[in-house]
């Protein structure tokens, strides 16, 4: 089920900080971080954010085996980085796309208007730093 354009997702500063900061030390490779977070009335909040069991990253892609994964009921999306600069998902983002919401940095990884959120369709998603 695809999440409605019009529900925002809010997170902390603090892990806007940290995951622009984990980018930062993966350039040039990409990062993969999961959101783990929930759904509540008024929107999704991201509370967390954790390092996927045995991430394969390189300049092009991040990618894990969700196989390896206990069951968490409250990972709700994942986090990556692009280094490109490009602040859309891919194609190939998007069909391994994991949870309620997919969120992306693009370098330089300086702010959060380097940071884009996205439903499982690619539609762009109100992000709220609180």
């Amino acid at each position: 089920m695809t999440l409605p354009r019009h529900i925002p997702v809010r997170i902390r500063e603090d892990l806007v900080k940290l995951m622009l900061q984990i980018a930062k030390n993966a350039h040039p490779r990409e990062c993969i971080l999961l959101l783990r977070g929930e759904k509540k009335r008024d929107g999704i909040y991201v509370e967390e954010v954790l390092i996927p069991p045995m991430p394969i990253v390189d300049e092009y892609s991040a990618i894990f085996n969700p196989y390896l994964l206990p069951m968490d009921f409250s990972i709700i999306g994942l986090f990556h980085s692009h280094p490109s600069g490009d602040l859309h998902p891919s194609i190939e983002d998007l069909n391994h796309f994991y949870g309620m919401i997919m969120m992306i940095a693009a370098y330089p990884y300086e702010s959060e208007a380097d940071i884009a959120v996205f439903n499982s369709k690619g539609e762009k998603l109100q992000l709220y730093v609180l």
